[in-house]
């Protein structure tokens, strides 16, 4: 009976386990995300560019052939198979060669490989044409974030840097996911107009990176001291999500791509507003600062890109170093810490963030010299970081 009981127990926990495993998939449940990846997708992303939708037609054209291909083939082979077999009587015929099969077998498979040929030619050719751009983008790939600078075109001289979103990484830290957008939103996307040539030149500073937004059909590698490129030109207003697809290090799944494509107007508009907030941040390197100003600045430095791997506390996890107590931190040579963010360290698991300005890196410094349990009282001006840049 003590038994009974026992496996009564055991049966209602296994129940309560189920119930509570269904919940929770019902809760993580998410929705097909509009320019990106789609619940159960089979198929290839939506196309909004002529390239991408030549390279779907592409990829369907080959998979028919191939389809018949391998009826053809299997079809006569388990035909010849059951026909012909021994318990039907069948004789083997007796022959060494036959000019007119080996013509057939030679002048089939080169007509095949031609049709394959001819239309994938077009489409690679058309893909590589990066000629008459009306903007020109570099996209440069950085452990892991990506930079983006406007070169040629509307926007000429706007650059920043595009991060995951903190709160995307903090659900990932968590195991708690959620939205459809889940490791896809950044804080600051690609904005280009609707039905312009666009051509975005890829390179990085560290490891091979690759820029990849699967509904423009684009995907470029973005290897360090070598410059690639390729163009796209979206026919339809919307929000268009990627991500890097090389390994890139521990950090590779965190380094999405969100491209807005907008209309022309709105575009005019983004480029302005962007134009004078980078001008409203432009500070003077010379210029001496309030540690107040600096601890407050660098508040918003630090959560936007250090927190991510260092946690909001300091205390860094598994391989990442803590900021908390660090002697780096700690020592009274501020130019230690100024060389590390500047050029990063331990093989790129630190990065360089040369691309902040002296200001944002001096704030950053000072506030965590000053933050959590180090107190030193130090303060780092810019013209000290615009010093080490240039050693």
């Amino acid at each position: 009976m003590k038994q009974t009981k026992t496996l009564w127990q055991r049966a209602g926990q296994i129940s309560l386990g189920l119930g509570a495993a269904l919940a929770t998939s019902a809760a993580m449940a998410v929705n097909s995300l509009p320019g990106g990846p789609a619940v159960n997708q089979l198929d290839l992303h939506p196309p909004v560019t002529a390239i991408a939708a030549e390279q779907r037609w592409l990829h369907y054209f080959v998979l028919i052939i191939c389809v018949v291909i391998f009826l053809g083939v299997f079809g006569v082979m388990f035909y010849s198979i059951i026909m012909h077999r021994k318990s039907k009587g069948a004789k083997p015929a007796n022959f060494h060669e036959s000019t007119t099969v080996e013509i057939i077998w030679t002048i089939v498979p080169f007509v095949i490989v031609i049709l394959m040929a001819l239309p994938a030619t077009k489409v690679v050719v058309a893909m590589k044409d990066t000629s008459a751009a009306d903007l020109t983008i570099k996209a440069t790939g950085i452990q892991w974030k990506w930079g983006y600078d406007y070169l040629k075109g509307e926007g000429e001289g706007i650059g920043f840097v595009s991060t995951l979103d903190v709160t995307q990484r903090e659900m990932s830290d968590s195991g708690k996911p959620s939205g459809d957008d889940y490791l896809l939103k950044v804080d600051n996307p690609l904005v280009v107009p609707v039905d312009k040539k666009v051509r975005v030149i890829t390179t990085a500073t560290d490891v091979i990176h690759a820029f990849m937004v699967p509904s423009f059909g684009i995907k470029q590698d973005a290897i360090p001291g070598f410059v690639r490129d390729t163009w796209f030109r979206a026919e339809k207003i919307g929000d268009y999500y990627g991500q890097c697809a090389e390994l890139c290090g521990k950090e590779h799944a965190y380094m999405p791509i969100h491209v807005k494509v907008v209309s022309a107007a709105d575009y005019t508009k983004w480029v302005d507003g962007k134009k004078k907030e980078m001008a409203a941040l432009a500070d003077d390197p010379a210029k001496v600062w309030e540690q107040p100003a600096l601890l407050a600045r660098g508040e918003k430095v630090y959560a936007a890109n250090c927190a991510a791997c260092h946690q909001a506390s300091g205390l860094g996890g598994g391989p990442i170093k803590p900021l908390d107590k660090s002697p780096v931190v700690l020592d009274a040579d501020k130019t230690k810490q100024i060389h590390v963010v500047l050029n990063g360290q331990n093989n790129g698991a630190m990065p360089s963030w040369k691309q902040l300005s002296d200001t944002d890196i001096a704030a950053v410094i000072t506030y965590t010299k000053n933050n959590w349990s180090n107190k030193t009282g130090q303060t780092v001006q810019p013209s000290e970081v615009l010093a080490e840049r240039k050693q």
